[in-house]
Protein backbone atom coordinates (compact mmCIF):
# COMPACT_ATOMS: atom_id res chain seq x y z
CA UNK A 1 0.00 0.00 0.00
CA UNK A 2 1.15 3.60 -0.98
CA UNK A 3 1.93 5.67 2.66
CA UNK A 4 0.78 9.25 0.51
CA UNK A 5 -1.90 10.69 2.33
CA UNK A 6 -5.27 10.41 1.79
CA UNK A 7 -6.84 12.30 -0.79
CA UNK A 8 -9.75 13.41 -3.56
CA UNK A 9 -10.35 9.71 -4.70
CA UNK A 10 -9.34 7.81 -1.68
CA UNK A 11 -10.00 7.05 2.08
CA UNK A 12 -8.47 4.60 4.45
CA UNK A 13 -10.31 3.20 7.26
CA UNK A 14 -9.24 0.22 9.67
CA UNK A 15 -12.74 -1.22 9.99
CA UNK A 16 -15.33 -1.51 8.40
CA UNK A 17 -18.71 0.54 9.82
CA UNK A 18 -22.46 1.19 8.32
CA UNK A 19 -21.65 5.13 8.26
CA UNK A 20 -19.46 4.22 5.62
CA UNK A 21 -21.97 4.18 2.98
CA UNK A 22 -22.29 7.14 3.15
CA UNK A 23 -18.61 8.29 2.24
CA UNK A 24 -19.65 5.62 -0.87
CA UNK A 25 -22.94 7.73 -1.76
CA UNK A 26 -19.94 10.66 -1.46
CA UNK A 27 -17.66 9.22 -4.38
CA UNK A 28 -20.73 8.45 -6.54
CA UNK A 29 -22.04 12.05 -6.69
CA UNK A 30 -18.38 13.09 -6.66
CA UNK A 31 -15.44 11.83 -9.23
CA UNK A 32 -15.72 8.44 -7.90
CA UNK A 33 -12.81 6.97 -5.86
CA UNK A 34 -11.79 3.69 -3.52
CA UNK A 35 -12.31 2.94 -0.11
CA UNK A 36 -9.74 0.43 1.43
CA UNK A 37 -11.11 -1.08 4.37
CA UNK A 38 -8.36 -3.00 6.89
CA UNK A 39 -5.95 -0.15 6.54
CA UNK A 40 -4.81 2.84 9.05
CA UNK A 41 -4.59 6.85 8.62
CA UNK A 42 -1.07 6.06 7.04
CA UNK A 43 -1.90 3.47 4.44
CA UNK A 44 -0.56 0.17 6.17
CA UNK A 45 -2.74 -2.68 6.10
CA UNK A 46 -3.45 -3.94 9.57
CA UNK A 47 -5.89 -6.50 8.56
CA UNK A 48 -9.82 -7.53 8.79
CA UNK A 49 -11.19 -10.25 10.69
CA UNK A 50 -14.27 -10.30 9.29
CA UNK A 51 -13.43 -9.80 5.11
CA UNK A 52 -15.32 -12.80 3.90
CA UNK A 53 -18.69 -11.75 4.87
CA UNK A 54 -18.02 -8.13 3.72
CA UNK A 55 -16.80 -9.08 0.52
CA UNK A 56 -20.37 -11.16 0.08
CA UNK A 57 -22.33 -8.65 1.53
CA UNK A 58 -21.43 -5.24 0.64
CA UNK A 59 -22.11 -5.33 -2.94
CA UNK A 60 -25.85 -5.96 -2.32
CA UNK A 61 -25.99 -3.69 0.72
CA UNK A 62 -24.55 -1.13 -1.51
CA UNK A 63 -27.15 -2.11 -4.54
CA UNK A 64 -30.81 -2.26 -2.35
CA UNK A 65 -29.45 0.94 -0.14
CA UNK A 66 -28.35 3.06 -3.07
CA UNK A 67 -29.42 1.24 -6.40
CA UNK A 68 -25.69 1.57 -7.56
CA UNK A 69 -23.13 -1.44 -8.25
CA UNK A 70 -19.78 -1.34 -6.75
CA UNK A 71 -16.69 -3.42 -7.12
CA UNK A 72 -15.38 -5.14 -4.20
CA UNK A 73 -11.75 -6.59 -3.72
CA UNK A 74 -9.94 -8.59 -1.45
CA UNK A 75 -6.05 -7.96 -1.28
CA UNK A 76 -2.93 -9.43 1.05
CA UNK A 77 0.10 -7.84 1.96
CA UNK A 78 2.19 -8.93 4.39
CA UNK A 79 -0.03 -12.08 5.34
CA UNK A 80 -2.32 -9.61 6.10
CA UNK A 81 -6.45 -9.51 4.52
CA UNK A 82 -7.71 -5.93 3.85
CA UNK A 83 -10.77 -4.74 0.93
CA UNK A 84 -10.67 -2.09 -1.61
CA UNK A 85 -14.35 -0.61 -2.74
CA UNK A 86 -14.23 1.13 -6.37
CA UNK A 87 -17.00 3.44 -6.30
CA UNK A 88 -17.69 5.04 -9.76
CA UNK A 89 -18.83 8.02 -10.43
CA UNK A 90 -22.64 8.52 -11.77
CA UNK A 91 -24.58 10.56 -14.20
CA UNK A 92 -27.41 11.46 -11.48
CA UNK A 93 -27.80 11.59 -8.06
CA UNK A 94 -27.30 8.68 -5.71
CA UNK A 95 -29.32 8.93 -1.80
CA UNK A 96 -28.25 7.19 1.06
CA UNK A 97 -31.31 6.76 3.56
CA UNK A 98 -32.84 10.26 1.70
CA UNK A 99 -29.59 12.26 2.41
CA UNK A 100 -26.95 13.79 -0.42
CA UNK A 101 -23.66 13.10 0.16
CA UNK A 102 -20.86 14.69 -1.68
CA UNK A 103 -17.03 14.51 -1.00
CA UNK A 104 -15.43 17.48 -1.61
CA UNK A 105 -11.41 17.22 -1.46
CA UNK A 106 -10.37 14.74 1.44
CA UNK A 107 -14.12 15.38 2.92
CA UNK A 108 -16.96 13.79 3.18
CA UNK A 109 -20.14 16.46 3.17
CA UNK A 110 -23.69 15.88 3.36
CA UNK A 111 -25.89 19.01 0.57
CA UNK A 112 -28.53 20.32 1.99
CA UNK A 113 -30.08 23.89 1.05
CA UNK A 114 -28.85 25.61 -2.08
CA UNK A 115 -25.98 23.67 -2.22
CA UNK A 116 -28.22 20.96 -2.63
CA UNK A 117 -30.05 22.31 -5.23
CA UNK A 118 -27.35 23.57 -7.52
CA UNK A 119 -26.32 19.96 -7.42
CA UNK A 120 -28.89 18.39 -8.14
CA UNK A 121 -29.34 21.05 -11.35
CA UNK A 122 -25.86 20.54 -12.36
CA UNK A 123 -26.69 16.45 -12.29
CA UNK A 124 -29.87 17.42 -14.78
CA UNK A 125 -26.99 19.47 -16.68
CA UNK A 126 -28.44 22.91 -16.11
CA UNK A 127 -26.68 25.30 -13.73
CA UNK A 128 -28.25 27.73 -11.37
CA UNK A 129 -28.55 30.63 -13.59
CA UNK A 130 -29.87 28.55 -16.66
CA UNK A 131 -33.61 27.98 -14.70
CA UNK A 132 -36.23 29.48 -15.67
CA UNK A 133 -38.30 31.98 -14.61
CA UNK A 134 -42.41 32.39 -15.14
CA UNK A 135 -44.08 35.38 -14.95
CA UNK A 136 -41.43 38.29 -16.60
CA UNK A 137 -41.01 38.70 -20.10
CA UNK A 138 -38.82 40.89 -22.38
CA UNK A 139 -40.43 43.81 -21.93
CA UNK A 140 -39.87 44.02 -18.17
CA UNK A 141 -36.47 44.55 -18.55
CA UNK A 142 -34.79 47.64 -18.34
CA UNK A 143 -34.33 49.89 -21.76
CA UNK A 144 -30.96 51.25 -20.13
CA UNK A 145 -28.79 48.01 -19.41
CA UNK A 146 -29.90 46.60 -23.51
CA UNK A 147 -28.63 50.04 -24.41
CA UNK A 148 -25.32 49.16 -22.52
CA UNK A 149 -24.93 45.65 -23.91
CA UNK A 150 -25.69 47.14 -27.44
CA UNK A 151 -23.26 49.61 -26.84
CA UNK A 152 -20.07 47.46 -25.72
CA UNK A 153 -21.14 44.44 -27.81
CA UNK A 154 -20.74 46.41 -30.77
CA UNK A 155 -17.40 47.89 -29.86
CA UNK A 156 -15.93 44.05 -28.49
CA UNK A 157 -17.00 42.58 -32.20
CA UNK A 158 -18.53 39.38 -30.21
CA UNK A 159 -22.14 39.45 -31.52
CA UNK A 160 -23.55 39.92 -34.89
CA UNK A 161 -23.82 43.40 -36.16
CA UNK A 162 -27.54 42.20 -37.45
CA UNK A 163 -28.42 41.00 -34.14
CA UNK A 164 -27.89 43.90 -32.40
CA UNK A 165 -30.72 45.70 -34.73
CA UNK A 166 -33.11 43.26 -33.88
CA UNK A 167 -35.43 42.97 -30.86
CA UNK A 168 -34.74 42.50 -27.24
CA UNK A 169 -36.26 39.41 -27.53
CA UNK A 170 -34.04 37.89 -30.54
CA UNK A 171 -30.80 39.10 -29.11
CA UNK A 172 -31.55 37.28 -25.42
CA UNK A 173 -32.79 34.10 -27.67
CA UNK A 174 -28.73 34.53 -29.14
CA UNK A 175 -27.52 34.79 -25.65
CA UNK A 176 -28.79 31.21 -24.95
CA UNK A 177 -30.65 33.35 -22.38
CA UNK A 178 -34.62 32.06 -22.88
CA UNK A 179 -35.47 28.50 -21.75
CA UNK A 180 -38.19 27.92 -23.97
CA UNK A 181 -41.40 30.52 -23.68
CA UNK A 182 -39.32 32.06 -20.23
CA UNK A 183 -36.21 33.92 -19.18
CA UNK A 184 -33.40 32.45 -17.51
CA UNK A 185 -32.31 33.64 -13.83
CA UNK A 186 -29.41 35.08 -16.06
CA UNK A 187 -31.60 36.64 -18.15
CA UNK A 188 -33.22 38.46 -14.97
CA UNK A 189 -30.00 38.80 -13.10
CA UNK A 190 -28.37 41.28 -16.16
CA UNK A 191 -31.43 43.12 -17.50
CA UNK A 192 -34.41 43.79 -14.94
CA UNK A 193 -33.99 46.96 -13.16
CA UNK A 194 -35.12 44.96 -10.10
CA UNK A 195 -33.43 41.60 -9.88
CA UNK A 196 -33.73 41.38 -6.18
CA UNK A 197 -37.67 41.21 -6.64
CA UNK A 198 -36.67 37.03 -7.88
CA UNK A 199 -33.15 37.03 -6.55
CA UNK A 200 -32.25 38.11 -2.95
CA UNK A 201 -28.84 39.47 -2.48
CA UNK A 202 -28.54 40.70 -6.21
CA UNK A 203 -26.71 43.68 -5.75
CA UNK A 204 -23.08 44.77 -4.21
CA UNK A 205 -22.33 46.77 -0.80
CA UNK A 206 -19.66 48.64 -0.67
CA UNK A 207 -17.80 50.24 2.64
CA UNK A 208 -14.83 52.12 3.83
CA UNK A 209 -13.16 51.15 7.24
CA UNK A 210 -10.85 53.12 9.06
CA UNK A 211 -10.25 49.84 10.80
CA UNK A 212 -11.94 46.52 10.83
CA UNK A 213 -14.82 47.96 13.01
CA UNK A 214 -14.76 51.26 12.19
CA UNK A 215 -17.17 51.96 8.98
CA UNK A 216 -17.16 55.32 7.97
CA UNK A 217 -19.64 55.38 5.15
CA UNK A 218 -21.08 53.05 2.23
CA UNK A 219 -23.05 52.61 -0.61
CA UNK A 220 -25.52 49.98 -2.25
CA UNK A 221 -25.33 49.41 -6.25
CA UNK A 222 -28.42 47.93 -6.96
CA UNK A 223 -30.57 47.14 -10.57
CA UNK A 224 -29.25 45.14 -13.58
CA UNK A 225 -25.86 43.68 -13.27
CA UNK A 226 -24.67 45.22 -16.62
CA UNK A 227 -25.27 48.25 -14.83
CA UNK A 228 -24.17 47.44 -11.39
CA UNK A 229 -20.93 46.90 -13.17
CA UNK A 230 -20.45 50.35 -14.44
CA UNK A 231 -22.01 52.04 -11.16
CA UNK A 232 -19.70 49.62 -9.16
CA UNK A 233 -16.36 51.06 -10.92
CA UNK A 234 -17.12 54.59 -10.87
CA UNK A 235 -18.00 54.77 -7.24
CA UNK A 236 -14.54 52.92 -6.00
CA UNK A 237 -12.95 55.75 -8.12
CA UNK A 238 -14.63 58.87 -7.31
CA UNK A 239 -15.48 58.17 -3.84
CA UNK A 240 -13.37 54.82 -2.21
CA UNK A 241 -9.86 56.03 -3.64
CA UNK A 242 -7.79 58.47 -3.55
CA UNK A 243 -6.12 59.45 -6.54
CA UNK A 244 -1.67 59.64 -6.40
CA UNK A 245 -0.55 62.52 -7.75
CA UNK A 246 3.01 62.78 -9.01
CA UNK A 247 5.12 65.55 -11.42
CA UNK A 248 6.74 64.66 -14.59
CA UNK A 249 8.58 67.79 -15.68
CA UNK A 250 5.91 70.63 -15.62
CA UNK A 251 2.82 68.15 -16.21
CA UNK A 252 0.77 66.93 -13.14
CA UNK A 253 -0.18 63.38 -13.17
CA UNK A 254 -2.98 61.95 -11.37
CA UNK A 255 -2.58 57.86 -10.78
CA UNK A 256 -5.22 55.20 -8.74
CA UNK A 257 -4.02 53.75 -6.24
CA UNK A 258 -5.17 50.17 -7.82
CA UNK A 259 -4.63 49.51 -11.60
CA UNK A 260 -8.61 50.08 -13.11
CA UNK A 261 -8.20 46.67 -15.24
CA UNK A 262 -7.30 44.71 -12.10
CA UNK A 263 -10.27 46.19 -10.02
CA UNK A 264 -12.17 45.92 -13.33
CA UNK A 265 -11.94 42.05 -13.35
CA UNK A 266 -11.96 41.31 -9.76
CA UNK A 267 -15.79 42.95 -9.80
CA UNK A 268 -16.41 40.54 -13.14
CA UNK A 269 -14.97 37.74 -11.49
CA UNK A 270 -17.14 38.22 -8.62
CA UNK A 271 -20.51 39.20 -10.31
CA UNK A 272 -19.53 35.81 -12.39
CA UNK A 273 -18.63 33.54 -10.04
CA UNK A 274 -20.94 34.59 -7.54
CA UNK A 275 -23.30 31.84 -5.80
CA UNK A 276 -26.60 33.63 -5.83
CA UNK A 277 -28.30 31.45 -4.27
CA UNK A 278 -26.62 32.05 -0.81
CA UNK A 279 -28.63 35.55 -0.70
CA UNK A 280 -25.28 38.10 0.23
CA UNK A 281 -24.27 40.51 -1.84
CA UNK A 282 -20.74 40.97 -3.39
CA UNK A 283 -18.76 43.01 -1.10
CA UNK A 284 -16.49 45.35 -1.31
CA UNK A 285 -14.25 46.78 1.86
CA UNK A 286 -11.89 49.61 1.30
CA UNK A 287 -9.16 50.84 3.17
CA UNK A 288 -6.69 53.40 3.11
CA UNK A 289 -3.84 51.20 2.03
CA UNK A 290 -5.87 47.79 1.03
CA UNK A 291 -8.86 46.49 -0.83
CA UNK A 292 -11.05 43.81 -0.99
CA UNK A 293 -13.87 41.87 -3.00
CA UNK A 294 -15.84 38.93 -1.25
CA UNK A 295 -18.44 36.91 -2.78
CA UNK A 296 -20.14 34.12 -1.83
CA UNK A 297 -18.45 31.84 -4.36
CA UNK A 298 -15.91 28.57 -4.25
CA UNK A 299 -13.87 26.91 -6.86
CA UNK A 300 -14.37 24.26 -9.24
CA UNK A 301 -14.23 20.83 -7.67
CA UNK A 302 -10.22 19.62 -7.08
CA UNK A 303 -9.30 23.06 -7.80
CA UNK A 304 -6.75 25.28 -5.59
CA UNK A 305 -5.81 28.52 -4.97
CA UNK A 306 -2.95 27.42 -7.10
CA UNK A 307 -4.94 26.75 -9.60
CA UNK A 308 -5.51 30.51 -10.40
CA UNK A 309 -1.90 31.75 -10.02
CA UNK A 310 -1.10 30.04 -13.69
CA UNK A 311 -3.29 29.32 -16.92
CA UNK A 312 -6.09 27.32 -16.19
CA UNK A 313 -10.01 26.53 -18.48
CA UNK A 314 -12.30 29.20 -17.01
CA UNK A 315 -15.26 27.14 -15.73
CA UNK A 316 -17.66 30.25 -14.43
CA UNK A 317 -20.07 29.56 -12.16
CA UNK A 318 -22.91 31.03 -13.36
CA UNK A 319 -22.01 30.33 -17.30
CA UNK A 320 -25.01 32.14 -18.91
CA UNK A 321 -24.17 35.34 -16.96
CA UNK A 322 -20.25 34.95 -17.85
CA UNK A 323 -21.65 34.27 -21.64
CA UNK A 324 -22.96 37.64 -21.90
CA UNK A 325 -20.11 39.40 -19.91
CA UNK A 326 -17.93 38.22 -22.33
CA UNK A 327 -20.15 38.86 -25.23
CA UNK A 328 -19.98 42.69 -23.93
CA UNK A 329 -16.44 42.86 -24.05
CA UNK A 330 -16.24 43.15 -20.38
CA UNK A 331 -14.05 39.51 -19.56
CA UNK A 332 -12.21 36.84 -21.64
CA UNK A 333 -13.81 33.39 -21.87
CA UNK A 334 -9.87 31.25 -21.45
CA UNK A 335 -9.89 32.26 -17.22
CA UNK A 336 -7.23 35.14 -17.72
CA UNK A 337 -8.86 36.81 -14.96
CA UNK A 338 -6.76 36.34 -12.17
CA UNK A 339 -3.26 36.43 -14.22
CA UNK A 340 -4.65 39.91 -15.32
CA UNK A 341 -5.05 41.33 -12.40
CA UNK A 342 -1.78 39.92 -11.36
CA UNK A 343 0.07 41.28 -14.25
CA UNK A 344 -1.76 44.72 -13.58
CA UNK A 345 -0.71 45.06 -10.04
CA UNK A 346 3.03 43.90 -11.32
CA UNK A 347 3.12 46.38 -13.97
CA UNK A 348 2.41 49.44 -11.35
CA UNK A 349 4.49 48.30 -8.62
CA UNK A 350 2.03 46.72 -6.25
CA UNK A 351 2.35 43.76 -4.12
CA UNK A 352 0.25 40.50 -6.11
CA UNK A 353 -3.36 40.34 -4.74
CA UNK A 354 -4.01 37.43 -2.66
CA UNK A 355 -6.63 35.08 -3.13
CA UNK A 356 -8.55 33.41 -0.53
CA UNK A 357 -11.21 31.58 1.25
CA UNK A 358 -13.06 33.61 4.46
CA UNK A 359 -16.63 33.72 6.16
CA UNK A 360 -17.53 30.81 3.51
CA UNK A 361 -16.70 32.87 0.27
CA UNK A 362 -14.06 33.98 -2.10
CA UNK A 363 -12.01 36.79 -1.23
CA UNK A 364 -9.58 38.91 -3.75
CA UNK A 365 -7.87 41.37 -1.80
CA UNK A 366 -5.22 44.09 -3.05
CA UNK A 367 -2.95 46.02 -1.32
CA UNK A 368 -0.43 49.06 -1.36
CA UNK A 369 3.71 49.03 -0.18
CA UNK A 370 2.98 50.60 3.41
CA UNK A 371 4.93 50.75 6.43
CA UNK A 372 3.09 48.89 7.86
CA UNK A 373 2.63 46.41 4.97
CA UNK A 374 6.37 45.56 5.77
CA UNK A 375 6.35 45.04 9.21
CA UNK A 376 3.41 42.91 9.51
CA UNK A 377 6.07 41.10 7.02
CA UNK A 378 8.24 41.25 9.93
CA UNK A 379 10.78 43.72 8.35
CA UNK A 380 12.78 45.79 10.47
CA UNK A 381 11.45 49.50 10.86
CA UNK A 382 14.74 51.39 9.55
CA UNK A 383 14.59 48.62 6.73
CA UNK A 384 11.58 49.88 5.30
CA UNK A 385 12.12 52.75 4.07
CA UNK A 386 14.36 51.17 1.53
CA UNK A 387 11.07 48.31 0.37
CA UNK A 388 9.20 51.56 -0.17
CA UNK A 389 11.69 53.44 -2.19
CA UNK A 390 11.95 50.13 -4.74
CA UNK A 391 8.31 49.49 -4.19
CA UNK A 392 7.30 53.02 -5.66
CA UNK A 393 9.87 52.77 -8.47
CA UNK A 394 10.69 48.85 -9.38
CA UNK A 395 14.52 49.59 -8.04
CA UNK A 396 16.69 51.18 -5.53
CA UNK A 397 20.89 51.86 -6.01
CA UNK A 398 23.38 52.35 -3.13
CA UNK A 399 23.50 55.54 -3.88
CA UNK A 400 19.88 56.27 -3.95
CA UNK A 401 20.07 54.27 0.06
CA UNK A 402 22.28 57.12 0.64
CA UNK A 403 20.47 59.73 -0.34
CA UNK A 404 16.93 58.84 0.75
CA UNK A 405 18.02 57.97 4.40
CA UNK A 406 21.05 60.08 4.99
CA UNK A 407 23.82 57.37 5.79
CA UNK A 408 26.56 56.63 4.70
CA UNK A 409 27.83 54.33 2.16
CA UNK A 410 28.90 51.36 4.13
CA UNK A 411 25.73 51.70 5.95
CA UNK A 412 23.51 51.83 2.82
CA UNK A 413 25.60 48.67 1.46
CA UNK A 414 25.09 46.42 4.40
CA UNK A 415 21.27 47.39 4.56
CA UNK A 416 21.17 45.82 0.74
CA UNK A 417 22.95 42.94 1.74
CA UNK A 418 20.67 42.31 4.63
CA UNK A 419 17.32 43.22 2.39
CA UNK A 420 18.78 40.94 0.08
CA UNK A 421 19.74 37.72 2.49
CA UNK A 422 15.97 38.48 3.58
CA UNK A 423 14.58 37.43 -0.01
CA UNK A 424 12.98 40.88 -0.36
CA UNK A 425 15.63 42.72 -3.32
CA UNK A 426 17.29 40.92 -5.90
CA UNK A 427 21.01 42.58 -7.28
CA UNK A 428 19.97 43.02 -11.56
CA UNK A 429 23.45 43.96 -12.98
CA UNK A 430 26.76 43.61 -12.66
CA UNK A 431 28.60 44.70 -8.92
CA UNK A 432 29.57 48.03 -8.71
CA UNK A 433 28.72 51.83 -9.45
CA UNK A 434 24.97 51.96 -10.20
CA UNK A 435 23.99 48.60 -9.41
CA UNK A 436 20.24 48.15 -9.18
CA UNK A 437 18.32 45.96 -6.32
CA UNK A 438 15.12 45.14 -7.97
CA UNK A 439 11.89 44.46 -5.55
CA UNK A 440 10.97 40.16 -4.85
CA UNK A 441 8.02 40.95 -3.29
CA UNK A 442 5.49 40.94 -6.03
Amino acid sequence: MSTAREQQNIEWKESWREEYFKWICGFANAQGGRIFIGTNDDGQVVGLPNIRKLLEDLPNQVRDLMGILVEVNRHEEGGLEYLEIVVEPYPYPISYRGQYHYRSGSTKQELRGPALSTFLLQKQGKRWDGVPVPGVTAADLSAEAFGLFRQRAAKSGRVDEQVLHDSDEALLDNLNLLDGDYLKRAAVLLFHPNPEKFVTGAYVKIGFFATDDDLRYQDEVHGPLLLQVERTLDLLQTKYTKAQVRYEGASRIEAAPFPTAALREALLNALAHKDYSGGTPVQISVYEDRLQFWNDGHLPDSWTVENLLRKHPSKPFNPDVANTLFRAGYIESWGRGTLKMLNECRAAHLPAPRFYFEASGFVVAFTEYSASYWQDKGVRADLVPVLLYAGQHGSITNTLVQQQLSVSKPTATRYLSELEKGGWLQKSGKTGVGTQYMLLDS
